[in-house]
């Protein structure tokens, strides 16, 4: 009988959440409002942690969660976790990205109008009985170009609503491709000529280092008098000073934000400023909306803890329902070609090339280059997976290639592994027979097929006469048994390669005697889990 993983939930969500756990085989605790304390002395026991905004999950925490495979959050910002730190430990972070992508889009909208029609500082003089009916002149939307800084998920979502309000609009994203953008209906521009041409801007890009104050003072410099400027993506990504002083100064007409720099924002040089409105981080906070991140993150994290199925990864490669199968066998044999490598290489591995050809170049190689890094940086650590696996790749400097071939090769599908050692490059290929038979067939340039499995013996030796027989003859005395037996070599009296997969394991003297054997050139155990 198999053990059901166990998953905490650490913050308060939808109750239908916990269901899905149960029903997709887990076992599913609901603890919420710990302290960092309280979480530390119990996460141990889980393989799973589902969290919204207010768990924050940090080194320390992470170091206590000696089981933990997967942290799911429930919503788009992870900022309350510790990526770094969870992929150095080998745990998944997802998140829910297209969860609320409607709610915020419409909360962008209904920010543009807002804006455009002067709506909070209306009703607060109306309820105040001012009657103000000449005080307010807005403008319409109808006709107005609508800049996006970010053409993702929600920002096409509201480009979609702004053609409907019959809007041109026009989008800055360096990841936008024209053919894209044509199927939207949208014109991709430069930053500069957005803000030049935009009445209206709306952000919906992360925050990273390269869109940090993408709105600081100089750009804003740049927009046309009097334009309006909305952000629900992420706070950082406006200089709050400057839009302050161009708002005072009327440059900008108007500003809405959902988020700040700093949140809670229980202070802001902007608050009281004419023409400027804001929410408490409202972009997400529909009840559809809470409803299906909870749903989401439930149904990714218990495909993940049960099936192996990774969707909204942000620190390993995705692998969908439909690619799950097709390329779980590959995965398996880039595994075993990684270690492979990682186990006869020596010395530092400075770069490290995977190649794909045939049916392997057709399909998505970012799973099967996480599983080769996993088998090879096993060399270095007996706790590594395809999580944290590029993660100390990265760590130790190595340069990692991916290299399609559309060429058509002797065999249907083929994974060849290179390292660049200081020795020169060392190669080794496999393929797979039928659906998900793996076969070494070819090992430092020699052809050979073999499976990896177990415990097995490399050998590289002079191809001469007896050297079979006297291999043999000493396991054989040594009462290890030979499973299979697999030879390649260069030419007829040169270089030969033996691999043998053993019913035990060699011990360290009977290697030392079979190092000691006349023809022997290298020889070194191998594993393979």
């Amino acid at each position: 009988m198999s053990i059901r993983p166990k998953v905490l939930i650490s913050d308060k969500m939808d109750p239908n959440a916990a269901a899905i756990f149960r029903e997709r085989g887990c076992d599913v605790d609901e603890i919420t409002g710990k302290t960092p304390e309280e979480l530390i002395a119990i996460i141990g026991q889980y393989e799973g942690l589902a969290i919204r905004s207010s768990t924050k999950v940090t080194k320390e925490i992470l170091a206590a969660a000696t089981n933990l495979k997967v942290i799911g959050r429930a919503g788009i910002g992870v900022d309350n976790v510790d990526i770094p730190a969870a992929s150095a430990q080998g745990v998944v972070v997802m998140n829910t990205p297209f969860g609320n992508s409607i709610t915020t889009a419409e909360h962008a909208i209904a920010l543009i109008f807002a804006l455009a029609r002067e709506i909070p500082e209306a009703n607060a003089q109306t309820q105040a009985g001012l009657w103000p009916k000449n005080g307010f002149m807005g403008v319409e939307v109808t006709g107005k170009t609508l800049g996006l800084i970010g053409a993702g998920n929600i920002g096409t979502i509201v480009a979609s609503r702004a053609l409907g309000l019959r809007m041109k609009v026009i989008a800055y994203d360096p990841f936008l491709t024209p053919e894209r953008a044509i199927e939207l209906g949208i014109e991709k521009v430069d930053l500069d000529t957005l803000l030049a041409r935009a009445d209206f801007i709306t952000l919906h890009t992360p925050l990273t280092n390269e869109t940090r104050n993408i709105l600081n003072r100089a750009n804003l410099l740049k927009t046309k008098k009097g334009v309006r400027i909305v952000n629900c993506a992420r706070g950082g990504l406006v200089d709050e000073a400057a839009l302050k002083e161009l708002l005072d100064s009327g440059h900008v007409g108007g500003a809405a934000l959902d988020v700040f720099a700093t949140e809670p924002a229980n202070e802001s040089p902007l608050f009281g400023t004419k023409n400027f409105i804001c929410t408490p981080h409202l972009g997400a906070s529909t009840n559809e909306a809470q409803v299906n991140v909870a749903l989401q993150v439930a149904e990714q994290m218990a495909d993940y803890l049960v099936n192996g199925g990774v969707s909204n990864a942000l620190n390993m490669p995705s692998l969908s329902a439909e690619e799950a199968p097709k390329l779980k066998p590959y995965m398996s044999l880039a595994g075993k070609l990684g270690s492979l490598v990682g186990q006869l290489a020596s010395g530092n591995l400075d770069q490290i090339s995977i190649e794909v050809e045939g049916a392997a170049a057709e399909l998505n190689i970012k799973p099967i280059t996480a599983a080769v890094l996993a088998g090879l940086m096993r060399r270095y650590s007996d706790t590594v997976n395809m999580v944290n696996a590029p993660f100390l790749a990265r760590e130790r400097g190595m340069d990692i290639r991916e290299v399609r071939h559309d060429r058509e090769g002797v065999y249907h599908t083929l994974v060849r592994v290179t390292a660049k050692t200081s020795q020169g490059d060392r190669s080794v290929a496999g393929t797979l027979f039928g659906v998900d038979k793996e076969r070494l067939v070819e090992i430092f340039g020699i052809g050979i097929e073999a499976d990896l499995e177990g415990d097995m013996l490399y050998i590289v030796n002079d191809d001469t006469p007896g050297f079979i027989g006297r291999i043999g003859t000493l396991l054989g005395e040594n009462s290890i048994n030979i499973g299979t037996f697999h030879l390649g070599r260069r030419f007829a009296g040169g270089e030969a390669v033996l691999l043998l997969s053993l019913d035990t394991r060699i011990s360290d003297d009977v290697l030392e005697k079979a190092r000691a054997l006349e023809g022997v050139r290298t020889i070194k155990p191998l594993l393979f889990e």
